[in-house]
């Protein structure tokens, strides 16, 4: 982060004074993860095309066909791995990597494939929120709304000051997510207390691969070296960035650079 003001003056003439970030950071468990479910979008998406007689996302128009291939293959359906290709890349036996695919998915430390939305969270064209919300009665109840809820595709328990609820949620507008806060407090008038809630455009979304990520982490915990330029990547992630948010042109990196 505190890179950030300086390569944004260098690279983009941006007045330091005017690129500071502030953040805060918070620490979240996947132990105490409620609800895990990014496909959830597709409900969305289907309910808004039957109210509407139609939806165009990101100027394609969407038929019924494409909704039913949408929701198979974010059900996994009809998508399978590459067996084949797998053994050639690692150079093990059909039956060794059968049995190694069968036990990582046992461990739950995968899942079968599926195919996600581009932006992991939210589908195209819907606006994500990032709520801390304080229940007073965290009860089965409130837990198994929010199980059922389409708006919702991950919900974390956590202990954050006075909040113990992390909610990702999709919503089509701000007025949109204003009624779904309102059905909660009806629902819930003696549970439902206050609520710290980020608006985040898929628009400002800056895409990564979260199997690299998450690969790239466990293979460091192992000692292994990665193959992925780190700096770079961040590098191009700061242009990007810039890009957004000062409306500014492309500009090609210079040839030479300092590592960092």
């Amino acid at each position: 982060m505190s890179t950030i003001p300086s390569i944004l003056n260098i690279n983009y003439g941006v007045n330091e004074d005017d690129a500071h970030f502030y953040s805060s950071t918070a620490y979240f468990s996947n132990q105490l993860m409620i609800k895990y479910n990014p496909s959830t979008g597709i409900n969305l998406i289907e309910k808004d095309f039957k109210e509407n007689d139609g939806l165009k996302l990101r100027g394609y128009q969407l038929e019924q066909l494409d909704l039913d291939v949408m929701r198979c293959l974010v059900n996994g359906k009809g998508i399978k791995t590459n067996i084949s290709m797998l053994c050639k890349k690692t150079g093990l036996h059909r039956k060794t990597v059968d049995k190694r695919i069968e036990a990582l998915i046992e461990a739950r430390l995968m899942s079968e494939p599926v195919c996600r939305f581009p932006n992991f969270f939210v589908p195209p064209n819907y606006l994500l929120t990032y709520i801390l919300v304080q229940f007073n009665k965290l009860d089965e109840r409130v837990i198994n709304e929010i199980i059922i809820d389409p708006n919702i595709p991950i919900a974390i328990q956590t202990i954050h000051g006075k909040y113990n609820l992390l909610i990702f949620g999709n919503h089509t507008s701000l007025d949109d997510h204003l009624q779904w806060e309102e059905r909660y407090r009806e629902m819930f008038p003696d549970c439902f207390g206050s609520a710290e809630i980020i608006y985040l455009s898929p628009e400002m979304t800056i895409n990564f691969n979260q199997q690299v990520v998450a690969l790239s982490y466990i293979r460091g915990r192992l000692g292994e070296p990665t193959k992925i330029d780190l700096g770079r990547t961040i590098r191009q992630l700061e242009r990007a960035r810039a890009r957004v948010l000062y409306n500014l042109p492309k500009r090609d990196p210079p040839r030479k650079t300092l590592e960092g």
